[in-house]
C-alpha cells in the first residue's frame, strides 16, 4: 500500500489535515540507511533468514496424527498430484468440514514433490510463514513510510510463539495460505486506492477470492479495508476534504462484502456437513458469548506472556469474575483507543483490526470443541503488534530516548520471544510430546488425555496409557474412547463382566464407526470366551454391518458356527445318553 500523507496547506489547516501533516513528519524520523531501499532489501532478507533458522528443526518432524492424517496421509485424492482430477475434486469437496480448494491443491503439489515425506510438507509451511513475514514488512513500510517500526512489527510476527501452531502443523497450511492472499489483496488495494479504476478493483476482488478459497478466516477483509482507509491510508481525510461521506467508502466495499457473505454460507454448510458445529447445553449461546469475551482477553495475555500454550484448550466451566474482568479489559482498551483516535489513530486501527479479524473464530459461532486456539491469532495479532510498536515508538520519541537504547530493548524482547518459540516448536516433534505437553499445561483436557493414552499404547506402555484413559473417563464418564480402552484392559485381565459393561456403554454413547466396530468386536470376543455363541455371532455381525471390510470377522463367525454346532451335537449326545 502506498504512503498517502499530504503536504501541509499554506492556508489555515483543519484538525484532520494537521494530523495528516504530523504523521507525514514522524513517519521516518531517522536519516541514512533507514530511509533507503537498501534497508528494505536487507531487512526482508534478514527476516526471511530469521524465520528459516528458527523453524529449521521442523524439516525433521513427522506428520501429527491430528488432522494431518485426514488432510494428507490418508487422503487418496492427493495421490494424483496437481491434475484436473484433483482440481475438480478440490472445487467440490467439503472434506474436513471446509471448502478450501486452493489449500487442497497446495497439499496436492506437496504430495507430488515430496510424497509422504513429512519434512518437505513442513518446509513448505516454513517458507510460507517466511514469505508472509516479508510481505507484512513491505506492506507496513509502504503504507506508513516507517521502515524501522515496520521491521519491528514484522519481526514480532515472525518470532511470536502464538504463531508456532500455524507454521509447524502441516494441516494449518490453510492459515498460512489465506494470509498470503490476504496480504496480496492489501497490496492490490493500496494500488487501487492510489488511483481507483475498475481493473484495479477487479484485481482486489480476485485476490480476495483466492484468500477465501484457502480458508474463510479472511471473510473480514472488507472490514479491514475500511480500517486501513482510516489509518494509514487516510482516505477518510480525503473524503472529508472533498465533502463526501464515509458511506461512499462503505459502498465501495459492497461487492467484497457480498463475497464474504457467500463464503460464510458455504462455510456453514461445510461445517454442518462435516459435523464440526457441536450442539448441546455446554455450547448454549450465552456461554459462547461469555467464552468469546474471555478469549479476547486470553489472546491479549498470551501475546504479552505466551506461556503454557497447547494444541487444544478445553471448554472448562466459566468463572464469573474471569469473564467480568475480561469484559472490563476489552471495554477499557476500546475506550482508550477511541479517545486517542485523533492523536494516535494507529491505536484505534490496530485495536479494531484485532477485534474484527478475530470475530469469525472467537466462538460465537462454535466450530469444534476448543475454547480458543493459537492458530486463530495469526492475522489478528498484527493489529496488536502495530498498535504497540507505533505507540511505544511515539512515547520514546517524546522522551527522546536514544536509538541505541531502543535497538537494545527491541532486540531483548525479540530474543525472549524467539527463545519461547524455539521451545514451543519442540513440543511438535512427536505426537507424544505434543499431547503430554497439553496434559501438563491444561486442566480437564479430555482430548489430550485420550490422545496421549493412544500414543502410549503405540509405544507399548499400556499401564501408563490406562492411567490417562481413566483420567479421561473421570473428566467425562460418557467418553466412549476411554471407556472402550478401559474395557479392553478389563478384558485383558480376565474381568469379562466389567469389560462388557464398558463396551455396552460405548455402544449407547456414540455413533462413530471407528469406535462402534472395535466395541462390537471386543464384545463378540467376550461372549465367545463365555461360550455364548449366539450373542458372540450377533455382536460380530453388527461390526460387519458397520464395516464390511472386516474380513477377519467372517472367519471368526465361521469358527463360532462350527463351535456352536459342535456344542449342540455334544448336548444332543448327552441328552440321548441320559435317556
Amino acid at each position: 500500500m502506498p504512503v498517502t500523507t499530504k503536504s501541509p496547506r499554506k492556508s489555515a489547516p483543519s484538525s484532520a489535515s494537521k494530523q495528516a501533516t504530523k504523521l507525514a513528519k514522524t513517519a521516518s524520523p531517522l536519516p541514512g540507511i533507514a530511509q533507503s531501499k537498501k534497508f528494505d532489501l536487507l531487512m526482508a532478507f534478514g527476516l526471511f533468514i530469521l524465520v528459516a533458522v528458527l523453524y529449521a528443526p521442523v524439516r525433521h518432524y513427522p506428520f501429527i496424527d491430528y488432522d494431518d492424517t485426514g488432510y494428507i496421509v490418508q487422503n487418496m485424492h492427493l495421490r494424483t498430484g496437481v491434475s484436473w482430477t484433483t482440481l475438480k475434486w478440490a472445487l467440490t469437496s467439503t472434506e474436513q468440514a471446509n471448502w478450501h480448494p486452493l489449500t487442497w491443491m497446495s497439499h496436492a503439489l506437496d504430495y507430488q514433490l515430496y510424497g509422504l515425506n513429512a519434512g518437505g510438507h513442513h518446509v513448505s509451511n516454513l517458507l510460507l510463514h517466511a514469505i508472509n513475514t516479508v510481505l507484512l514488512f513491505f506492506l507496513l513500510t509502504q503504507a506508513t513510510g516507517s521502515r524501522l517500526r515496520s521491521s519491528v512489527a514484522a519481526a514480532l510476527f515472525a518470532l511470536h510463539p502464538l504463531n508456532v501452531e500455524s507454521v509447524v502443523w502441516v494441516a494449518e497450511r490453510k492459515n498460512l495460505l489465506c494470509t498470503l492472499f490476504f496480504f496480496l489483496t492489501l497490496f492490490a488495494y493500496g494500488w487501487y486506492a492510489k488511483r481507483p479504476a475498475l481493473g484495479r478493483y477487479l484485481l482486489v476482488a480476485a485476490l480476495f477470492i483466492l484468500g477465501l478459497a484457502s480458508k474463510p478466516m479472511v471473510i473480514t477483509l472488507p472490514f479491514v479495508l475500511l480500517i486501513v482507509d482510516y489509518w494509514p491510508l487516510q482516505r477518510f481525510v480525503a473524503q472529508h476534504k472533498r465533502g463526501r461521506s464515509f458511506g461512499k467508502l462503505v459502498l465501495e466495499k459492497v461487492p467484497l462484502f457480498a463475497l464474504s457473505a457467500a463464503s460464510a454460507m458455504i462455510t456453514m454448510v461445510s461445517q454442518k456437513a462435516g459435523g464440526a458445529m457441536p450442539t448441546g447445553s455446554e455450547f448454549a449461546f450465552h456461554l459462547r458469548i461469555e467464552n468469546a469475551i474471555r478469549a479476547y482477553a486470553i489472546y491479549l495475555r498470551e501475546t504479552i506472556w505466551p506461556a503454557r500454550l497447547a494444541v487444544f484448550y478445553p471448554r472448562n466451566p466459566l468463572i464469573w469474575w474471569q469473564v467480568g474482568l475480561a469484559a472490563m479489559v476489552v471495554l477499557a482498551l476500546t475506550f482508550f483507543a477511541w479517545q486517542q483516535r485523533r492523536e494516535r489513530p494507529y491505536l484505534l486501527a490496530g485495536w479494531l483490526w484485532y477485534l474484527g479479524t478475530l470475530f469469525p473464530v472467537i466462538g460465537i459461532v462454535q466450530v469444534g470443541a476448543q475454547a480458543w486456539a493459537d492458530r486463530y491469532a495469526y492475522i489478528p495479532l498484527i493489529g496488536i503488534f502495530v498498535a504497540v510498536v507505533w505507540g511505544v515508538s511515539d512515547l520514546l520519541d517524546r522522551k527522546k530516548v536514544p536509538l541505541n537504547v531502543r535497538v537494545i530493548a527491541a532486540t531483548a524482547v525479540l530474543l525472549i520471544y524467539a527463545g519461547a518459540t524455539h521451545k514451543q516448536i519442540t513440543y511438535w516433534r512427536s505426537d507424544y510430546d505434543l499431547w503430554s505437553h497439553a496434559v501438563q499445561v491444561t486442566q480437564g483436557n479430555l482430548l489430550a488425555e485420550d490422545n496421549l493414552a493412544i500414543q502410549l499404547l503405540h509405544m507399548g506402555r499400556s499401564e501408563e496409557a490406562l492411567v490417562h484413559f481413566k483420567s479421561a473417563s473421570s473428566i467425562n464418564p460418557d467418553d466412549p474412547l476411554s471407556r472402550l480402552n478401559i474395557g479392553a484392559d478389563y478384558q485383558d485381565h480376565g474381568h469379562l463382566a466389567e469389560a462388557m459393561a464398558e463396551y455396552t456403554a460405548v455402544l449407547q454413547s456414540t455413533d462413530d464407526p471407528k469406535l462402534l466396530v472395535p466395541a462390537y468386536r471386543n464384545l463378540g470376543a467376550a461372549y465367545r470366551k463365555l461360550s455364548d455363541f449366539s450373542k458372540s455371532i450377533e455382536s460380530y455381525e453388527q461390526a460387519l454391518r458397520i464395516d464390511p471390510q472386516q474380513t477377519d470377522i467372517l472367519l471368526a463367525i465361521g469358527y463360532l458356527r462350527r463351535d456352536q454346532a459342535a456344542a449342540a451335537a455334544r448336548d444332543h449326545a448327552s441328552a440321548s445318553g441320559a435317556r
